[in-house]
């Protein structure tokens, strides 16, 4: 049967995450620079921000497990009001106690929420629309995600640019709070799944069952995580600490310039998976996913450009525009990546494994994500004048990925989604 794709309950869903994930954006952009700006350091830098994600890491499991257990709204629902708590709590303590475990701790909370958030997201777009409609689902939450992305830092460098960093909060812990009221009112289905014994029986049997569907039954997709690991490790952890660093810290930039300039930067990467998120719903029916591979190959060679501009030029503002355009395309590039494999997991996954699966999936990745991030800080302050030679690596070390992933992404089934925007 032919499911409208803006049911009620998903348009809700929809604008409970326009809401939710702008908090979310800004906040994460807000209190990272923030230490930046205290420190300078960005080995420091790098270490909270790996810090912070092995809650993510922890809680993606167990959210998967519950997004298949618990309904789904009440998830959502929760996690928004804590997230609100976690932001107040902050405020009120940022000048009470040590700031770098402070930040630390509120930091990990926040990306720890999200962990246990995120399959409880992906898992309620099978309940709410048809197989037909999961590419342009995933295209809008990504699209989205990337919408909130490109307004927060944008207003979040602004706001804190101009007033510190107090409004920025109170901003943020004012979305959640309205996300929360709004996800109240949606209605996901929902089948309770018997459980086999106590909670940590449970926990090991779920995790088992999701392990070995993606290593026996469906292995194309264990090695699509693999090279998720590698990617994230090479070439994602170097945008993240690369881009406020380079900005704030090595461009020779006015200090109010360049935190204006490197919110700027941020929701350029946000404006490219904005774009990538709009290309994959519209060219849905072109995308097949055994062709993949391309798009992290593009993903790669657009690293190359930054570090010649790198060595090449001193003004920072033309080092800024190149860092800013190729950020920009590779985040078109991977959002078209994600969206198809996300589309591609949840047509391949019976429903009661979903969200385990996806919760592995999102575990295993990330868990690059922290090594990565530490280890570009410190390769950043080790290689201080030679941040070309960094960048550099990465591409090298990324393109061998991506060209990897190509060969054995000719083994995905030529899987093409009717999608259907309406």
């Amino acid at each position: 049967m032919n499911q409208k794709l803006f049911s009620k309950d998903f348009t809700l869903v929809v604008i409970g995450q326009i809401i939710s994930l702008f908090g979310n954006a800004t906040i994460r952009f807000a209190l990272p620079l923030y230490l930046l700006n205290l420190t300078g350091s960005s080995a420091l830098y790098g270490t909270v921000t790996a810090c912070a994600f092995i809650p993510a890491i922890l809680l993606s499991p167990v959210g998967g497990i519950v997004a298949d257990r618990v309904n789904k709204r009440n998830i959502m629902v929760i996690l928004d009001f804590f997230t609100a708590a976690v932001i107040l709590t902050f405020s009120l303590l940022m000048h009470e106690v040590n700031l770098i475990l402070l930040l630390t701790v509120t930091l990990s909370f926040l990306y720890g929420i999200a962990g246990a958030y995120q399959p409880a997201v992906q898992a309620s777009i099978p309940a709410l629309t048809n197989q037909d409609n999961f590419m342009a689902a995933n295209s809008i939450i990504n699209t989205i995600s990337s919408f909130a992305s490109l307004m927060g830092p944008v207003l979040g460098g602004v706001l804190y640019s101009a007033y510190g960093l107090k409004p920025v909060l109170w901003v943020c812990m004012v979305c959640f709070m309205m996300s929360a009221v709004m996800e109240i009112f949606i209605n996901i289905p929902f089948q309770k799944q018997t459980s086999g014994g106590g909670i940590l029986k449970t926990v090991r049997t779920d995790f088992a069952d999701s392990i070995r569907f993606i290593r026996k039954e469906k292995p194309v997709i264990g090695k699509g995580v693999l090279v998720i690991c590698g990617i994230n490790l090479f070439l994602s952890a170097m945008i993240i600490v690369a881009l406020p660093y380079l900005v704030t810290e090595v461009l020779n930039l006015d200090a109010s310039q360049a935190n204006r300039l490197y919110g700027f930067a941020q929701g350029a990467l946000a404006a490219g998976g904005l774009a990538g998120g709009i290309g994959a719903g519209i060219f849905a029916n072109k995308l097949a996913i055994d062709k993949s591979g391309s798009l992290l190959i593009a993903c790669a060679v657009c690293v190359f450009p930054i570090s010649v501009s790198l060595l090449l030029f001193s003004s920072g503002i033309i080092n800024y525009i190149v860092i800013t355009v190729c950020c920009f395309a590779i985040m078109v590039c991977s959002t078209i990546f994600t969206v198809q494999m996300m589309s591609f997991i949840q047509t391949e996954t019976p429903q009661n494994l979903i969200g385990k699966v996806i919760a592995v999936i999102l575990t295993v990745s990330m868990c690059a994500q922290p090594l990565g991030n530490a280890f570009y800080g410190v390769l950043f302050e080790i290689c201080k004048g030679f941040e070309y030679a960094v960048v550099l690596f990465s591409g090298i070390v990324s393109l061998m990925i991506a060209i990897s992933a190509k060969k054995f992404s000719k083994n995905y089934p030529p899987y093409r989604p009717k999608c259907k925007m309406v």
